[in-house]
Protein backbone atom coordinates (compact mmCIF):
# COMPACT_ATOMS: atom_id res chain seq x y z
CA UNK A 1 0.00 0.00 0.00
CA UNK A 2 1.24 3.13 -1.00
CA UNK A 3 -0.78 6.65 -1.06
CA UNK A 4 -0.16 9.88 -2.27
CA UNK A 5 1.01 12.93 -0.41
CA UNK A 6 -2.09 15.00 0.47
CA UNK A 7 -1.40 18.06 -1.38
CA UNK A 8 -3.68 20.91 0.38
CA UNK A 9 -3.18 19.46 3.82
CA UNK A 10 0.09 19.83 3.11
CA UNK A 11 0.05 23.79 2.11
CA UNK A 12 -2.74 23.91 4.80
CA UNK A 13 0.29 23.00 7.36
CA UNK A 14 2.83 25.43 5.30
CA UNK A 15 0.73 28.62 5.57
CA UNK A 16 -2.39 28.73 7.65
CA UNK A 17 -1.12 28.97 11.20
CA UNK A 18 0.73 32.02 10.36
CA UNK A 19 -1.87 33.52 7.76
CA UNK A 20 -4.33 36.37 9.05
CA UNK A 21 -7.42 35.20 7.14
CA UNK A 22 -8.30 31.56 6.41
CA UNK A 23 -10.42 31.90 3.18
CA UNK A 24 -9.60 28.38 1.99
CA UNK A 25 -12.17 27.26 4.99
CA UNK A 26 -14.56 24.49 3.92
CA UNK A 27 -16.79 25.04 6.63
CA UNK A 28 -19.11 27.29 8.20
CA UNK A 29 -17.88 29.36 10.65
CA UNK A 30 -17.13 27.35 14.43
CA UNK A 31 -19.57 27.51 16.78
CA UNK A 32 -18.56 29.01 20.47
CA UNK A 33 -18.96 25.98 22.99
CA UNK A 34 -20.92 28.17 25.29
CA UNK A 35 -23.73 26.98 23.12
CA UNK A 36 -23.47 23.50 24.79
CA UNK A 37 -22.76 21.62 28.27
CA UNK A 38 -19.40 20.69 27.92
CA UNK A 39 -19.24 18.24 30.79
CA UNK A 40 -19.40 14.52 29.59
CA UNK A 41 -17.80 13.46 33.12
CA UNK A 42 -15.44 10.64 32.73
CA UNK A 43 -13.32 10.49 29.94
CA UNK A 44 -13.32 7.17 28.67
CA UNK A 45 -14.16 5.20 25.49
CA UNK A 46 -17.48 5.78 24.42
CA UNK A 47 -18.75 2.36 24.46
CA UNK A 48 -20.22 0.53 22.67
CA UNK A 49 -16.93 1.28 20.85
CA UNK A 50 -19.51 1.56 17.56
CA UNK A 51 -21.45 5.13 19.12
CA UNK A 52 -23.96 5.02 21.83
CA UNK A 53 -27.28 2.94 20.64
CA UNK A 54 -29.69 5.43 21.14
CA UNK A 55 -28.07 8.45 19.42
CA UNK A 56 -27.52 5.53 16.27
CA UNK A 57 -30.74 5.02 16.28
CA UNK A 58 -31.39 9.00 15.85
CA UNK A 59 -29.53 9.02 13.28
CA UNK A 60 -30.59 5.65 11.27
CA UNK A 61 -33.88 7.28 10.92
CA UNK A 62 -32.67 10.04 9.02
CA UNK A 63 -31.89 7.14 6.46
CA UNK A 64 -34.47 4.97 6.99
CA UNK A 65 -32.17 2.64 8.59
CA UNK A 66 -31.60 0.56 11.92
CA UNK A 67 -29.30 1.78 14.75
CA UNK A 68 -26.92 -1.51 13.25
CA UNK A 69 -26.43 0.32 9.91
CA UNK A 70 -24.73 3.71 11.43
CA UNK A 71 -20.80 3.87 12.71
CA UNK A 72 -20.12 6.65 14.60
CA UNK A 73 -16.47 7.60 13.72
CA UNK A 74 -14.20 10.03 14.19
CA UNK A 75 -15.27 12.88 11.70
CA UNK A 76 -16.10 12.29 7.97
CA UNK A 77 -12.79 11.21 6.77
CA UNK A 78 -12.47 8.06 8.82
CA UNK A 79 -16.03 7.02 8.18
CA UNK A 80 -14.66 7.19 4.34
CA UNK A 81 -11.52 5.83 5.02
CA UNK A 82 -13.87 2.66 6.82
CA UNK A 83 -15.92 2.83 3.86
CA UNK A 84 -13.13 2.19 1.55
CA UNK A 85 -11.39 -0.61 3.25
CA UNK A 86 -14.70 -2.28 3.81
CA UNK A 87 -15.38 -2.36 0.16
CA UNK A 88 -12.06 -2.54 -1.82
CA UNK A 89 -10.62 -5.63 -0.52
CA UNK A 90 -8.07 -6.91 -3.35
CA UNK A 91 -5.46 -5.22 -5.52
CA UNK A 92 -7.76 -5.60 -8.95
CA UNK A 93 -11.09 -4.33 -6.64
CA UNK A 94 -12.33 -0.98 -8.61
CA UNK A 95 -14.05 1.85 -8.06
CA UNK A 96 -15.26 4.48 -10.23
CA UNK A 97 -14.72 8.76 -8.79
CA UNK A 98 -16.52 11.86 -9.95
CA UNK A 99 -13.96 14.34 -9.72
CA UNK A 100 -12.79 17.09 -9.08
CA UNK A 101 -13.42 16.54 -5.81
CA UNK A 102 -11.24 16.17 -2.13
CA UNK A 103 -8.01 14.25 -2.49
CA UNK A 104 -9.00 11.54 0.04
CA UNK A 105 -12.49 10.39 -2.15
CA UNK A 106 -9.57 8.89 -4.94
CA UNK A 107 -6.56 8.96 -3.10
CA UNK A 108 -7.65 6.25 -0.43
CA UNK A 109 -9.21 3.78 -2.65
CA UNK A 110 -6.29 4.33 -5.41
CA UNK A 111 -3.63 2.87 -2.58
CA UNK A 112 -5.86 -0.51 -1.52
CA UNK A 113 -7.53 -1.03 -5.18
CA UNK A 114 -7.86 0.54 -8.85
CA UNK A 115 -9.76 3.85 -9.58
CA UNK A 116 -10.89 5.45 -12.72
CA UNK A 117 -11.73 8.83 -12.73
CA UNK A 118 -14.67 10.23 -14.38
CA UNK A 119 -14.20 13.88 -14.45
CA UNK A 120 -16.99 17.31 -14.24
CA UNK A 121 -16.17 19.58 -16.94
CA UNK A 122 -16.40 23.25 -16.19
CA UNK A 123 -17.76 25.83 -16.38
CA UNK A 124 -21.41 23.78 -15.29
CA UNK A 125 -19.30 20.60 -13.57
CA UNK A 126 -22.24 18.74 -14.86
CA UNK A 127 -22.25 14.79 -14.05
CA UNK A 128 -22.11 12.43 -16.87
CA UNK A 129 -23.91 9.83 -15.89
CA UNK A 130 -23.01 7.79 -19.68
CA UNK A 131 -18.99 8.34 -18.63
CA UNK A 132 -19.72 6.82 -15.28
CA UNK A 133 -22.07 3.79 -16.86
CA UNK A 134 -18.75 3.33 -19.41
CA UNK A 135 -15.99 3.19 -17.11
CA UNK A 136 -17.77 0.18 -15.06
CA UNK A 137 -15.52 -3.19 -15.02
CA UNK A 138 -16.33 -6.74 -13.84
CA UNK A 139 -14.27 -5.82 -10.80
CA UNK A 140 -16.35 -2.47 -10.02
CA UNK A 141 -17.18 -2.72 -6.34
CA UNK A 142 -17.67 1.54 -5.44
CA UNK A 143 -18.79 4.36 -7.13
CA UNK A 144 -17.78 7.74 -5.40
CA UNK A 145 -19.64 10.74 -5.50
CA UNK A 146 -19.25 14.16 -3.50
CA UNK A 147 -22.69 15.73 -3.34
CA UNK A 148 -22.94 19.47 -2.88
CA UNK A 149 -19.52 18.32 -4.65
CA UNK A 150 -15.89 20.06 -2.62
CA UNK A 151 -14.37 22.28 -4.56
CA UNK A 152 -17.11 23.11 -7.19
CA UNK A 153 -20.18 23.37 -5.52
CA UNK A 154 -21.99 21.82 -7.79
CA UNK A 155 -25.56 19.81 -6.64
CA UNK A 156 -26.09 16.99 -8.67
CA UNK A 157 -30.34 16.73 -9.10
CA UNK A 158 -31.81 13.40 -7.79
CA UNK A 159 -32.22 12.17 -11.13
CA UNK A 160 -28.70 11.47 -11.84
CA UNK A 161 -28.00 10.43 -8.23
CA UNK A 162 -30.61 8.00 -8.47
CA UNK A 163 -29.01 6.61 -12.07
CA UNK A 164 -25.83 6.49 -10.33
CA UNK A 165 -27.47 4.24 -7.52
CA UNK A 166 -28.69 1.83 -9.99
CA UNK A 167 -25.40 1.57 -11.95
CA UNK A 168 -23.99 0.37 -9.01
CA UNK A 169 -26.50 -1.61 -7.76
CA UNK A 170 -27.05 -3.84 -11.04
CA UNK A 171 -23.17 -4.41 -10.64
CA UNK A 172 -23.87 -5.64 -7.24
CA UNK A 173 -21.35 -2.77 -6.13
CA UNK A 174 -21.91 0.66 -3.60
CA UNK A 175 -22.56 4.13 -4.11
CA UNK A 176 -20.79 6.28 -1.63
CA UNK A 177 -21.45 9.83 -1.49
CA UNK A 178 -19.66 12.40 1.22
CA UNK A 179 -22.93 14.29 1.95
CA UNK A 180 -21.18 16.95 4.37
CA UNK A 181 -22.69 19.81 2.97
CA UNK A 182 -26.19 18.51 1.78
CA UNK A 183 -27.76 19.87 4.54
CA UNK A 184 -26.69 23.41 3.84
CA UNK A 185 -28.75 23.67 0.85
CA UNK A 186 -32.43 25.15 0.71
CA UNK A 187 -33.65 22.04 -0.19
CA UNK A 188 -31.79 18.93 0.62
CA UNK A 189 -31.85 15.48 -1.46
CA UNK A 190 -32.58 12.15 0.24
CA UNK A 191 -29.40 10.59 1.64
CA UNK A 192 -27.42 8.01 -0.79
CA UNK A 193 -27.96 5.91 2.45
CA UNK A 194 -31.78 5.91 1.93
CA UNK A 195 -32.15 4.90 -1.58
CA UNK A 196 -31.26 1.41 -1.15
CA UNK A 197 -29.46 -1.74 0.44
CA UNK A 198 -26.38 -0.41 -2.26
CA UNK A 199 -25.80 2.93 -0.82
CA UNK A 200 -23.23 4.02 1.59
CA UNK A 201 -23.75 7.72 3.03
CA UNK A 202 -20.85 9.69 4.99
CA UNK A 203 -21.49 13.14 6.90
CA UNK A 204 -20.34 14.49 9.50
CA UNK A 205 -20.93 18.14 12.20
CA UNK A 206 -17.79 19.79 11.03
CA UNK A 207 -19.54 21.60 7.35
CA UNK A 208 -22.68 22.16 8.08
CA UNK A 209 -23.15 22.78 11.42
CA UNK A 210 -19.84 24.66 12.07
CA UNK A 211 -18.07 22.10 14.55
CA UNK A 212 -14.96 20.68 13.07
CA UNK A 213 -13.60 20.13 16.37
CA UNK A 214 -15.82 18.02 17.77
CA UNK A 215 -14.38 15.56 15.08
CA UNK A 216 -17.76 13.44 15.23
CA UNK A 217 -18.74 11.63 12.28
CA UNK A 218 -20.69 8.84 10.83
CA UNK A 219 -21.12 5.77 8.35
CA UNK A 220 -24.20 4.65 7.01
CA UNK A 221 -25.04 1.55 5.51
CA UNK A 222 -25.65 -2.33 5.21
CA UNK A 223 -25.03 -3.98 8.56
CA UNK A 224 -22.34 -6.76 7.11
CA UNK A 225 -20.87 -3.73 5.61
CA UNK A 226 -20.54 -2.26 9.09
CA UNK A 227 -19.48 -4.84 11.01
CA UNK A 228 -16.58 -4.89 8.58
CA UNK A 229 -16.16 -1.25 9.41
CA UNK A 230 -16.08 -2.02 12.64
CA UNK A 231 -13.63 -3.76 12.61
CA UNK A 232 -11.66 -1.62 10.59
CA UNK A 233 -12.20 1.25 13.47
CA UNK A 234 -10.93 -0.99 16.13
CA UNK A 235 -7.48 -0.88 14.69
CA UNK A 236 -8.01 3.17 14.09
CA UNK A 237 -9.59 5.41 17.07
CA UNK A 238 -11.58 2.52 18.56
CA UNK A 239 -14.15 4.64 19.88
CA UNK A 240 -14.98 8.41 18.60
CA UNK A 241 -14.52 11.06 20.93
CA UNK A 242 -16.48 10.99 24.16
CA UNK A 243 -16.33 14.89 24.20
CA UNK A 244 -17.15 14.66 20.63
CA UNK A 245 -20.09 12.03 21.24
CA UNK A 246 -21.49 14.24 24.66
CA UNK A 247 -21.86 17.82 22.17
CA UNK A 248 -23.01 15.92 19.16
CA UNK A 249 -26.20 14.77 21.01
CA UNK A 250 -26.86 18.73 21.92
CA UNK A 251 -26.39 19.76 18.36
CA UNK A 252 -28.74 17.32 16.73
CA UNK A 253 -31.19 18.15 19.86
CA UNK A 254 -31.02 22.04 18.15
CA UNK A 255 -30.18 21.63 14.59
CA UNK A 256 -32.87 23.12 13.19
CA UNK A 257 -31.43 26.58 14.60
CA UNK A 258 -28.23 26.13 14.26
CA UNK A 259 -28.70 24.75 10.65
CA UNK A 260 -30.81 27.86 9.93
CA UNK A 261 -28.20 30.26 11.47
CA UNK A 262 -25.74 28.43 8.87
CA UNK A 263 -27.80 28.63 5.79
CA UNK A 264 -28.61 32.46 6.42
CA UNK A 265 -25.13 33.18 6.80
CA UNK A 266 -24.08 31.21 3.77
CA UNK A 267 -26.72 32.88 1.36
CA UNK A 268 -25.78 36.18 2.43
CA UNK A 269 -21.69 34.96 1.73
CA UNK A 270 -21.91 33.69 -1.36
CA UNK A 271 -23.80 36.62 -2.71
CA UNK A 272 -20.99 38.94 -1.32
CA UNK A 273 -18.35 36.79 -3.09
CA UNK A 274 -20.70 37.09 -5.73
CA UNK A 275 -20.47 40.41 -6.31
CA UNK A 276 -16.99 40.21 -5.70
CA UNK A 277 -16.24 37.94 -8.72
CA UNK A 278 -18.17 40.26 -11.24
CA UNK A 279 -16.52 43.65 -10.16
CA UNK A 280 -13.45 41.61 -11.00
CA UNK A 281 -14.32 39.48 -13.93
CA UNK A 282 -13.67 36.82 -12.29
CA UNK A 283 -16.48 33.55 -12.65
CA UNK A 284 -17.53 30.43 -10.82
CA UNK A 285 -20.68 27.96 -10.81
CA UNK A 286 -23.27 29.30 -8.75
CA UNK A 287 -21.94 27.54 -5.47
CA UNK A 288 -24.02 25.16 -2.83
CA UNK A 289 -22.36 24.64 0.43
CA UNK A 290 -19.04 27.00 1.19
CA UNK A 291 -16.97 26.43 -1.68
CA UNK A 292 -16.71 28.15 -5.04
CA UNK A 293 -14.20 27.28 -7.57
CA UNK A 294 -13.18 30.56 -9.36
CA UNK A 295 -11.33 30.98 -12.40
CA UNK A 296 -7.30 32.44 -11.93
CA UNK A 297 -7.27 36.46 -12.99
CA UNK A 298 -5.79 36.50 -16.20
CA UNK A 299 -2.68 38.04 -14.93
CA UNK A 300 -1.89 35.16 -13.46
CA UNK A 301 -0.59 31.78 -15.24
CA UNK A 302 -1.60 29.15 -12.17
CA UNK A 303 -3.38 28.80 -9.12
CA UNK A 304 -0.37 28.17 -7.18
CA UNK A 305 0.72 32.06 -8.74
CA UNK A 306 -2.10 33.79 -7.73
CA UNK A 307 -2.35 32.09 -4.18
CA UNK A 308 1.08 32.54 -3.33
CA UNK A 309 0.77 36.66 -4.13
CA UNK A 310 -2.43 36.50 -1.99
CA UNK A 311 -0.19 34.84 0.80
CA UNK A 312 1.72 38.14 0.59
CA UNK A 313 -1.39 39.53 2.11
CA UNK A 314 -2.07 36.86 4.41
CA UNK A 315 -4.83 34.90 2.99
CA UNK A 316 -5.08 31.80 2.35
CA UNK A 317 -6.97 30.36 -1.04
CA UNK A 318 -6.64 26.65 -1.80
CA UNK A 319 -4.87 26.03 -5.19
CA UNK A 320 -6.64 24.49 -8.02
CA UNK A 321 -3.44 22.22 -8.70
CA UNK A 322 -5.09 20.07 -6.01
CA UNK A 323 -8.14 18.95 -8.13
CA UNK A 324 -6.49 18.81 -11.22
CA UNK A 325 -7.11 22.41 -12.11
CA UNK A 326 -4.48 24.69 -12.38
CA UNK A 327 -6.33 27.29 -14.02
CA UNK A 328 -8.54 27.76 -10.94
CA UNK A 329 -8.55 28.17 -6.61
CA UNK A 330 -11.02 27.26 -4.08
CA UNK A 331 -12.47 30.34 -1.91
CA UNK A 332 -14.56 29.42 0.95
CA UNK A 333 -17.10 32.16 2.25
CA UNK A 334 -18.31 30.11 5.60
CA UNK A 335 -16.04 32.22 7.84
CA UNK A 336 -17.23 34.96 10.19
CA UNK A 337 -18.63 38.10 7.77
CA UNK A 338 -15.99 40.35 9.16
CA UNK A 339 -12.78 37.73 7.99
CA UNK A 340 -14.38 37.16 4.53
CA UNK A 341 -14.92 41.11 4.23
CA UNK A 342 -11.22 41.82 4.64
CA UNK A 343 -10.04 38.60 3.46
CA UNK A 344 -11.89 40.10 -0.08
CA UNK A 345 -10.52 43.68 0.54
CA UNK A 346 -6.68 42.00 0.59
CA UNK A 347 -7.50 39.93 -2.88
CA UNK A 348 -8.61 43.10 -4.19
CA UNK A 349 -5.37 45.01 -3.29
CA UNK A 350 -3.54 42.24 -4.79
CA UNK A 351 -5.87 42.48 -8.07
CA UNK A 352 -5.27 45.88 -8.60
Amino acid sequence: MQIDTFGLERWFAEYEHEAEIMLAESGVRSLSTDRFDTDPGELGYVIPTNGDPDLRSRLADRYDREAEEVLCTCGTQEANFLAFLSVIQEPNDHAIVVTPTYQALHAVPDAVGDVTRVPLEPPTWELDVDAVADAIRPETKLLVLNNPNNPTGRYHPLEKVEALYDLAADEDAYLLCDEVYRLLAEDPLPPVASLGPRGLSTASLSKSYGLAGLRFGWLVGNEALLETAWNWKDYTTISPSIFGQHVAKQALEKEDDILAENRDLVADHRDRVQEFLERHDLEWYDPVGVNGFVTVPGSFETGKEFCRAVLEEGVVLAPGEFFGHPERFRIGFGLPTEELEEGLSRIERVLE
